[in-house]
């Protein structure tokens, strides 16, 4: 596999998507009224949602770092990682930014980002997600095989 051909090619940087899901969410609550979530729950929620993903995902980067991988999707991935919020998640880092983009939901009381969220995430799946699973089972075989049968993709 040459470097050029050694990455998942996904379809755009994955804080990208979820930023602006998360963005054109937000603009259109603006301009669509809808009922607004209560303030005591909405900060109670994106509090725990907020201090879940900040738990999270940072711990997963670490692993990656450590284990010398790439955290770019861009770049080739060079080790499986079975160990820290990835014995749990394929994807803890696109499960954090989940719960970051729930949060920022949340703490502005806007309903219609939370609603679009699923569409978010079925982009990042299909678009993200499913590419980097076929390129780790190209590169890894059955050792990512194994890892797959054995962890979610989410949580």
């Amino acid at each position: 596999m040459d470097e050029s051909s050694d990455t998942p090619g996904i379809i755009a940087p994955p804080p990208l998507l979820f930023a602006a899901g998360l963005a054109v969410g937000l603009l259109a609550n603006r301009r669509v009224p809808l009922p607004k979530p209560g303030r005591l729950v909405a900060n109670i929620l994106g509090a725990a949602l907020l201090a879940s993903g900040a738990a999270y995902g940072p711990g997963a980067a670490v692993r990656m770092l450590a284990m010398k991988t790439s955290i770019d999707p861009y770049r080739p991935t060079t080790a499986i990682i079975e160990s820290g919020p990835f014995r749990f998640s394929r994807n803890p880092l696109y499960v954090s930014m989940a719960m970051f983009y729930a949060a920022i939901a949340l703490f502005a009381r806007a309903t219609l980002p939370l609603a679009l969220l699923p569409a978010v995430l079925a982009v990042v799946q299909r678009g993200v997600i499913c590419r980097e699973e076929r390129y780790l089972e190209r590169k890894f075989g059955t050792a990512y095989l194994a890892y797959k049968s054995r962890v979610r993709r989410w949580l």
